[in-house]
């Protein structure tokens, strides 16, 4: 054993030194193409990148496109790539449990990490928008009471994300200052137009109820008052018991609730079981969590996702159509 950990080591080693003496060289090539290279977590904050940053850095997406993030962990190639960025942008708040580690590994003088959820004000995954009017307790792999990660939902907090990022941005490209401002702006005000419109559609709402495929939309339900009743808890790999399940059902059906929800990446089978069971229907309700290739080659982004999501509530919960 003694003998494997010494070996990970020296790769691990290696790997991250290989990428520190290609520092300077890739630096030298950024600084010709007047690029920053970027390197993000996941979708949410490629997107914030991406529009504030547009062609004044080359950004990476580090998750692949179409795999769900809870669970997935970067790789050693690019563990040593990560070593060659300008910025590292990531969620926070417990969301890429990888995030520590790595940045341990990097050089803070050459890349300025971002912690976009910074000082946004978090909830428990139990307090996240949630009541089932105490449901039993479910055993899983979080502690009962780590922070809900999933700020983004809100398209008030990712304004705030967004806001952390054009701060990174404008710290380790001064010259382009203005460029930055002018884009944060604008998607500043199409955040703004997201949130009003559905406050909006809200106002309509007949119920306040959603039943989801896991604890996602927590900050969503705190933001817009709205019950968020989560199949699943933070991870949507934890498995819901036969009781909860139960419980859920009773629930909906005490409520007349029709509508259970599921999300991109996440297995259906609960959300189609229980409504089954209610003789009800599932409809979309998306995280944005990621997009599949499919989706960024046709343009769908986080405020076209948000729109479709408010299109389900509003038929879920009896708004205007």
């Amino acid at each position: 054993m003694r003998k494997t950990i010494l070996f990970v080591s020296l790769i691990l080693a290696l790997t991250f030194s290989a990428a520190a003496c290609k520092d300077a060289s890739n630096a030298a090539e950024n600084s010709g193409t007047g690029k920053l290279k970027i390197f993000t977590s996941f979708y949410p904050m490629h997107f914030i990148a991406k529009e504030i940053a547009q062609d004044k850095a080359k950004i990476i997406n580090m998750i692949p496109a179409g795999v769900e993030p809870h669970d997935w962990e970067p790789t050693l190639k690019i563990m040593a790539q990560l070593q060659e960025s300008d910025i590292f942008i990531y969620n926070g708040a417990g969301m890429e449990r990888w995030a520590e580690r790595v940045i341990k590994n990097l050089d803070l003088n050459r890349t300025k990490v971002v912690e976009a959820s910074k000082d946004i004000e978090l909830i428990r995954g139990e307090d996240a928008g949630t009541s089932l009017e105490h449901p039993a307790e479910e055993a899983h792999g979080h502690d009962e009471n780590d922070n809900d990660p999933h700020v983004w939902v809100s398209p008030v907090n990712l304004k705030k994300e967004a806001a952390n990022v054009l701060n990174a941005l404008i710290e380790k490209d001064s010259k382009n200052e203005a460029f930055y401002k002018e884009n944060y702006d604008k998607l500043s005000q199409r955040l703004d137009k997201l949130d009003s419109d559905i406050r909006e559609a809200a106002k309509g709402f007949k119920g306040n109820t959603i039943v989801t495929s896991h604890e996602a939309f927590g900050y969503f339900a705190k933001e817009y008052d709205l019950i968020q009743i989560p199949i699943r808890g933070i991870s949507p790999q934890q498995e819901p018991s036969t009781a909860k399940l139960a419980e859920i059902v009773k629930l909906c059906r005490d409520k007349d609730i029709k509508y259970v929800f599921v999300e991109k990446f996440v297995s259906p089978k609960y959300s189609e079981t229980i409504a089954k069971e209610i003789k009800g229907e599932v409809l979309t309700l998306n995280a944005a969590h990621g997009l599949t290739e499919e989706e960024e080659k046709s343009g769908i982004d986080y405020i076209s996702i948000m729109y479709d999501n408010l299109k389900n509530l509003e038929k879920a919960l009896g708004g205007n159509k």
